[in-house]
């Protein structure tokens, strides 16, 4: 399978599931439903490609890139929540991020095998 492909579909799951775990934990913050499902989504946007293209392309190391690359995506969008939502702290901005990357990422290697392949 092409490289591409396969991150397609690894970010269609990360969209899903973010979107999901993001969108429930920020419920009651300011804007519409629709307003947050685009800024969760455009979050994924912002990170996931840098995951997938920039890092490895760094040669550090399976470890090292793994972590360089969550760090990434857990801060980027954390960053990206606190400007958007008025209100919703450092703190809980970075506790959001990262339990959604961290449901997306368990339910990736869950499924990595077969949705990879």
């Amino acid at each position: 399978m092409l490289y591409v492909a396969a991150w397609f579909r690894a970010f269609l799951l990360t969209v899903g599931v973010e979107v999901l775990v993001a969108g429930w934990l920020l419920r009651g913050e300011a804007g519409g439903r629709g307003r947050r499902l685009v800024l969760l989504a455009l979050a994924q946007v912002m990170s996931h490609p840098a995951v997938w293209f920039i890092f490895p392309e760094l040669r550090l190391g399976g470890e090292a890139t793994l972590v360089l690359s969550e760090s990434w995506a857990v801060l980027s969008e954390a960053l990206l929540y606190g400007l958007v939502f008025p209100g919703l702290g450092a703190r809980r901005a970075f506790g959001v991020a990262a339990l959604a990357n961290g449901a997306s990422y368990g339910l990736g290697l869950l499924v990595g095998s077969r949705l990879f392949a």
